[in-house]
């Protein structure tokens, strides 16, 4: 059920009319006057969610299928301008994790139309009746879902992120402000004009996706305090530029510090899906927060399974720093206590021995980052154990961390991964973009 009308016509009093090159051409001179630049920013942003709140879902979804035909057809021009800012990335000194997190190619621009189009064909949350009920005064009550107004993005490197976060944002009837890293400013400034492209095209206000227009560190700070524009903050990158964001932000923050993912092994775990899954976990995409940080055995198979997978990491490139018990295999680095609770973002896994699950468990508690841990057994008591004992935003039996990913599940993208406990919590997709409002509906009925 929704309270949303489905007739494009009615959703807004006003027709919206695209700023005229004048204004536009003001709003290019405020890059040398940082607090104008960003004031600006959020009136047009506010204004522009005001209207997007309540556009008919058709027209959300045009506005994405454009998009992705916008990408698609410029994608020669995507690929070109990240190659000016890979370079900018190699002078800067980024990792080659890093650099990965940066680059696009055809695949991946493939992958950001894809995305598009997945966020497009999804249900709209926006009017969504999540529960209803009637109270004995007579009164009818709604809980529906409602946009969240302005979400301000704040993100390092991943120019996929630009694309992601703009679709989610528009499906839920926000509009956003995104602040990309320096290093993705070229291809992500195109595919912001790509999903400018398709609001246009689809009769929607194009400052519902703006992005701030300069690498000045100032308008971050300026983000951080526009409580009068901005409804929510999702920082989005490594654990400085998140830890500042949580420290300075008056904004509401959704977002989490790190990645520090980890899998155990347990007395019951399958050979071959344990050595396929931690492998996976490890070495697909090192540079992921869902990649795996923290490998626990337990006691009973560290001679059999758990010399088979730390031997086959070896063997696949990472360097396994491991605990006394680990380190009579070949290969193996001691491990020194700064391991435990490292986000490497490489190729690189701590390892240790555990006596049984409450260790396992124990370590997780002290050491993790209640993001995403995992584990590979064949027993349904321990498994229910894990889940029961751990909270962490995403737990998973017998797969992959690297699947910690809305779009593998089933979001279409995501705009982060929270790891917090209130409102948002794991992937955050459209829906998790929303609150929520209350209809009552009465005859006449008053209180006595």
């Amino acid at each position: 059920m929704t309270w949303r009308s489905d007739s494009p016509s009615s959703f807004r009093k006003t027709p919206y009319s695209a700023p005229n090159p004048a204004t536009r051409f003001a709003m290019k001179d405020l890059t040398n006057n940082i607090p104008a630049l960003m004031e600006d920013i959020g009136a047009r942003a506010k204004a522009a969610a005001a209207t997007l709140a309540f556009a008919p879902a058709a027209q959300k979804r045009q506005a994405l299928d454009a998009a992705a035909d916008a990408v698609t057809a410029r994608m020669a021009e995507i690929i070109a301008a990240n190659g000016q800012d890979m370079e900018y990335g190699r002078d800067k000194g980024l990792s080659d994790a890093m650099l990965d997190r940066l680059m696009l190619d055809e695949a991946r621009v493939g992958g950001i139309v894809e995305g598009l189009r997945a966020v497009a064909a999804q249900h709209d949350p926006v009017g969504e009746v999540m529960t209803e009920w009637d109270m004995e005064s007579g009164l009818h009550i709604q809980r529906v879902r409602t946009p969240l107004g302005v979400i301000g993005v704040i993100y390092e490197s991943r120019p996929n992120v630009t694309a992601d976060a703009g679709a989610l944002c528009l499906k839920s009837g926000n509009a956003v402000i995104l602040r990309g890293g320096s290093e993705s400013f070229h291809s992500s400034g195109l595919l912001v004009e790509c999903l400018k492209d398709g609001l246009r095209a689809a009769d929607l206000p194009e400052d519902a996706v703006q992005r701030v227009p300069t690498r000045d560190r100032q308008a971050v700070s300026e983000m951080l305090t526009m409580t009068d524009a901005i409804d929510v903050i999702v920082p989005r990158g490594g654990k400085g530029l998140v830890g500042l964001v949580q420290r300075e932000a008056r904004v509401p923050v959704f977002a989490h510090l790190e990645g520090i993912c980890h899998i155990y092994l347990d007395a019951a775990a399958d050979p071959e899906k344990a050595l396929k899954v931690v492998l996976n976990a490890k070495t697909r995409r090192t540079g992921i927060c869902g990649s795996a940080e923290c490998l626990l055995i337990h006691e009973d198979i560290a001679q059999t399974i758990g010399q088979g997978v730390v031997r086959a990491l070896i063997d696949a490139g990472v360097e396994v720093r491991g605990d006394t018990t680990l380190q009579d295999i070949d290969g193996v680095v001691p491990a020194q206590e700064e391991d435990w609770g490292q986000e490497f973002l490489d190729m690189i896994i701590a390892a240790r021995v555990v006596p049984d699950i409450d260790a396992a468990l124990d370590h997780v508690r002290t050491h993790g980052s209640n993001h995403t841990d995992a584990i590979i057994t064949e027993d349904d008591a321990a498994a229910a154990r894990f889940f029961q004992r751990l909270d962490s935003a995403i737990l998973m039996r017998n797969a992959s961390t690297q699947f910690a990913d809305g779009g593998e599940f089933g979001m279409g993208a995501e705009i982060g991964i929270a790891t917090g406990k209130m409102h948002a919590r794991g992937p955050v997709g459209a829906e998790q973009l929303t609150s929520f409002k209350y209809l009552v509906t009465g005859d006449g009925t008053v209180r006595g």
